[in-house]
């Protein structure tokens, strides 16, 4: 029985088994694996079977709008399309107009092909509908998949929408429109199945916590069918029970090697462990992911050898120029053998630190103290003070070569190749900085890069929070709400990096890059 049942509510077993036995007679799998689409006990029992079996006293279907969290490789691609197919073609309604929709045109598109390629390979239905290049008509009825453009879907008269992966809407325009647009229908239903995400303050999420409240019994809705599969946040994310406690299909659609697999990426590379937690687990992330904790960074605190010794190894630099509040930063890494040495000295303007100093507790003098920063007087940085730091550390230690970011860069970069330092431009898009940016981390969690317990970076460290791209290319970013947090030292830190990654004649030396 269900959390929000109440008195005068039926289920029809028949009109459940209808459902399912559409399901099961005229779908078929499409990708991966082939046959008939038959339905496991979680498929029928929480999902289908509820949606078509529960009516409400005067007739009409109990549920409006179902919400399914669950873990990918779950199938929801395949069930999404076949509940599609059959509000199309199986209930009977006349003018039924069903919409796939999602983040974008492709990810739309994923559901809709689906289907597309089950009418294909159903004789039944391939007879009845026909197929187009973004709709399937059946009789005086449709199914299309939509772009995620808002403002040109407010003619829809929808009969059903299938809402793929939620948790990638940018905002709540298009779910707004299409929720919206069912009103004139008896029975409309919005079915959405998504992943968890880890944006907070998206329409996501609103159901998300909306659902976790339905089920709690903490909100009286008959209409609204809440069923999330996850792991609790402090569940061992790297144990097997875990993974079959958030994965209804764990054995059978969801492969035991795939977690194992995952599990030890996630071990190896741990900016990836949110991911694991988010995409296998189903458990909502901060709005990205954690990256060094303190203690990994100071692991590393251990003093760097004297600069005779530095000026024997080679060194590679990182420039990260600031805009007018922003902190400038130069970062040297210095290779030996199987360990690695860092040293940021960072550059700020005596406003921004007046401005900055009271929030967050942020004192930039320390660091001044420290020998790690330089306050050059004025409501701008001082480039000059940047350029001499960096054409001294050049006479002293073997610079290959020094990534700069080409933002801010036209004035000092001409003049650091007059001095012969040896400038090469560094892209700040996830392509050029993600590989980077792992390395770091690696050698940083393996304890083998050191800085001596340079206070403004380990600051700097604990601003940052990781961006991630759909292709899981990373990139360091910090908190944009609280103006006062700065990881420039990070960035150039990256850069220099990457510079040496760059080195391929000691690549094939180094253990640190073998992924």
């Amino acid at each position: 029985m269900p959390c929000n049942w109440r008195e005068g509510d039926f289920f029809y077993q028949e009109k459940a088994d209808h459902a399912i036995n559409f399901i099961e007679n005229y779908c078929s799998h499409v990708k991966a694996v082939s046959g008939r689409f038959i339905l496991e006990d979680w498929q029928k029992n929480d999902i289908v079977g509820p949606l078509f079996g529960w009516h409400r006293k005067d007739g009409l279907r109990k549920y409006r709008f179902c919400y399914v969290e669950i873990p990918r490789k779950n199938g929801k691609s395949s069930l999404s399309a076949a509940i599609a197919l059959y509000m199309l073609t199986g209930l009977n309604e006349q003018g039924a107009e069903i919409i796939s929709a999602a983040g974008d045109t492709a990810q739309a598109n994923i559901v809709f092909d689906v289907a597309s390629g089950m009418v294909s390979q159903s004789k039944t239905l391939n007879k009845a509908c026909k197929i187009f290049r973004n709709k399937i008509t059946f009789r005086n009825s449709f199914y299309k998949s939509i772009s995620s453009e808002a403002k040109t879907k407010h003619g829809f008269n929808c009969s059903g929408v299938v809402f793929d992966e939620l948790h990638t809407q940018p905002n709540r325009e298009l779910f707004d429109v299409l929720t919206t647009s069912v009103g004139s229908r008896k029975e409309p239903l919005i079915i959405s199945l998504t992943t968890a995400g880890h944006d907070t303050a998206s329409i996501c999420y609103e159901q998300h916590v909306y659902a976790k409240r339905v089920l709690a019994g903490e909100i009286d809705d008959p209409t609204y069918l809440p069923v999330i599969y996850a792991a609790d946040p402090d569940d061992p994310w790297d144990d097997e029970e875990t993974w079959k406690k958030a994965n209804p299909g764990y054995g059978t659609i969801c492969r035991k090697d795939y977690f194992i697999d995952q599990r030890n990426k996630a071990r190896a590379n741990p900016s990836n462990i949110n991911t694991f937690k988010r995409l296998n687990l189903n458990i909502w992330t901060g709005a990205f992911d954690a990256w060094i904790s303190d203690e990994e960074f100071m692991r590393g605190a251990a003093p760097l050898p004297s600069d005779e010794v530095l000026r024997k190894l080679p060194c590679y630099g990182g420039l990260d120029l600031a805009s007018t509040r922003d902190l400038t930063a130069f970062a040297m890494v210095w290779y030996d053998t199987d360990k690695y040495y860092l040293k940021v000295h960072q550059f700020v303007n005596s406003e921004a630190v007046e401005n900055r100093s009271s929030g967050g507790g942020v004192d930039y003098s320390n660091f001044q103290r420290d020998g790690d920063l330089t306050i050059t007087e004025g409501n701008v940085t001082d480039y000059d003070f940047v350029k001499a730091y960096i054409v001294e550390a050049h006479s002293k230690f073997n610079f290959l070569a020094v990534g700069f970011d080409r933002k801010f860069s036209t004035y000092i970069t001409p003049q650091l190749e007059d001095e012969g330092v040896p400038m090469y431009p560094f892209g700040q898009g996830f392509y050029d900085m993600s590989y980077p940016t792992k390395q770091l981390e690696m050698a940083i969690v393996a304890g083998n890069l050191f800085h001596g317990g340079n206070r403004c970076l380990r600051w700097q460290f604990g601003c940052v929070i990781l961006s991630r791209d759909p292709a899981d290319n990373i990139k360091v970013t910090k908190n944009k709400n609280k103006s006062y947090q700065m990881v420039d030292g990070v960035v150039a830190t990256v850069m220099a990096f990457g510079e040496m990654l760059k080195d391929t004649e000691r690549m094939d030396s180094l253990e640190i890059f073998t992924l």
